[in-house]
């Protein structure tokens, strides 16, 4: 049996914090010992890790200027005081402060792995958490694999960061089996109209979600006569400013904000038409869940999107990154005749791709073969 760690920044809410729990807890216990160390206690997504998984904290909470911090020390130094113990696998499960820690270690027995989820599009971002680029490729260069989420994270990661390590991709794990019964629980307290057209987006509400656009495009759709009723599920700093520009717009009666639900997936199955409008995504977890539900997607181009939903629309709609042509996006798939329902059957399909056992599977076999 191997015996593995995991370290994450912590299990708050988002995307990568998620898949991680879904991944370690359904690895094969036979093959694999797990412990799952985060940099920062608490989060979320804590409470969905399964007993059997060794869970550490460093940290009791969240330091300020963490990572400006652990620069002023080797990520040795650093890899020292956090990680007292043998492991014969370690990975850092995001880029940037745990890359730099895992890279730390001493034991030329270990094999070490290293997750890429979002595009970094320049070096300096790249390197922000480390002293330099040059600290960054070295530190980079330690690793015996990195793995990214979507091909267009791998190759903007190979492009900035010309580095020797072997890269590969491996998608996201989503609990496919869990996310369809618990899409069947009943709903508390909110009315999904069977005369409105109910669109969804889900994540944190940082600047970088695109939610303000989502709410813009909601004002639009309403003056143009179409029917819309908007949610929004998540939490984040931004959630007073969205809700004052949906005051602003007196549109409040057609979105509704439903706050982090520990199930998102019986209120998006319920809706007609998943958006995403971020600015920036890896491989956008939330979309994977919508096709699982079989609730067409439409969305502006990000890392991963046309890899997951077709180079020309097959299985959803990708549109350029700009607000007038999501618009045009959404208007055309609950505009046009037959089209919401031919995008649902494609999101049926294309969602059996991005099953637990094909992902976990795969990661399994990658860990196993270093």
């Amino acid at each position: 049996m191997l015996k593995i760690l995991f370290l994450i920044h912590d299990l708050a809410q988002g995307g990568a914090e998620k898949v991680l729990v879904n991944l370690v807890n359904n690895m094969d216990r036979t093959k694999f010992d797990i412990t799952l160390m985060a940099l920062f206690d608490g989060g979320i997504n804590r409470q969905f890790l399964r007993n059997d998984i060794t869970y550490k904290a460093v940290f009791s909470k969240a330091i300020r200027g963490n990572s400006h911090i652990m620069k002023l020390f080797s990520p040795m130094a650093l890899h020292r005081w956090f990680i007292k113990e043998h492991f014969d696998i370690e990975v850092s499960y995001l880029e940037g402060p745990c890359a730099r820690i895992i890279s730390g270690c001493p034991d030329a027995n270990t094999k070490l792995a290293c997750w890429i989820h979002i595009e970094q599009h320049t070096r300096s971002r790249a390197a922000a958490s480390f002293r330099s680029v040059k600290e960054a490729m070295n530190c980079y260069n330690r690793f015996h694999r990195i793995v990214c989420v979507s091909e267009t994270v791998k190759s903007d990661f190979k492009s900035i960061l010309p580095i020797d390590c072997p890269a590969e991709v491996l998608y996201n794990t989503n609990e496919s089996k869990k996310i369809l019964d618990l899409s069947k629980e009943p709903l508390d307290g909110v009315n999904f109209r069977e005369n409105e057209i109910n669109l969804v987006g889900v994540g944190k509400l940082l600047t970088s979600k695109g939610f303000e656009r989502v709410i813009k495009i909601t004002e639009q759709l309403l003056k143009d006569g179409y029917p819309v009723h908007t949610y929004i599920l998540g939490i984040g700093p931004e959630e007073a400013n969205l809700k004052r520009s949906v005051k602003k717009r007196k549109i409040e009666n057609h979105v509704d904000f439903l706050g982090y639900q520990t199930n998102p997936y019986k209120y998006v199955a319920k809706c007609d038409l998943f958006v995403c409008a971020s600015h920036a995504e890896g491989f956008s977890t939330a979309a994977t869940e919508a096709l699982i539900l079989g609730v067409p997607v439409c969305t502006v181009e990000v890392s991963g999107m046309k890899e997951m939903l077709g180079e020309n629309n097959e299985y959803g709609i990708v549109t350029a990154n700009n607000d007038g042509a999501l618009y045009e996006g959404i208007k055309r798939l609950i505009s046009e005749p037959g089209l919401l329902e031919k995008y649902r059957q494609q999101a049926i399909l294309r969602g059996k791709t991005f099953s637990m056992e094909h992902t976990v599977a795969a990661v399994e076999n990658m860990l196993l073969s270093l």
